[in-house]
């Protein structure tokens, strides 16, 4: 008896995937940072709901723009300036929220900023090119 094992789809899926939606994630992000609605800032479920949604958002974006950083130049600002967002990225996904009274808030505040910073480098990068 044999052991078959299959390659995940990751690698062809990623060259047939349909480019992030920045639109979506700047609007997620807006209810997070809107500075006009602190008042009515999420809680609970809410704030878990949106929380998992950011965190997704820049699972799916930092391989994307690591990957366009990785298209520049090796002395580009750029490249450099975009590789350590996905660093940072990183680091906050490792985080975990604070159990004071306020924590996941500032905790998913803090993600959607470095889902913002992304966005931007994504954009200024020129995001996903064949």
């Amino acid at each position: 008896m044999t052991n078959r094992t299959t390659r995940a789809p990751a690698v062809a899926e990623r060259a047939t995937a349909a480019p992030p939606d920045i639109a979506l994630m700047r609007e997620t992000v807006g209810f997070l940072l809107d500075p006009d609605a602190i008042a009515l800032a999420p809680a609970g479920d809410e704030l878990g709901k949106l929380t998992r949604t950011v965190r997704g958002h820049l699972e799916l974006l930092m391989p994307v723009v690591e990957r366009a950083a990785g298209r520049l130049e090796r002395e580009s600002v750029h490249r450099y300036c975009a590789l350590a967002c996905v660093g940072e990225a990183r680091g906050k996904l490792r985080a975990e929220p604070s159990g004071a009274f306020g924590g996941a808030l500032l905790y998913a505040r803090k993600l959607a900023r470095v889902l913002n910073a992304l966005c931007d480098h994504y954009e200024k990068i020129g995001g996903e090119r064949p």
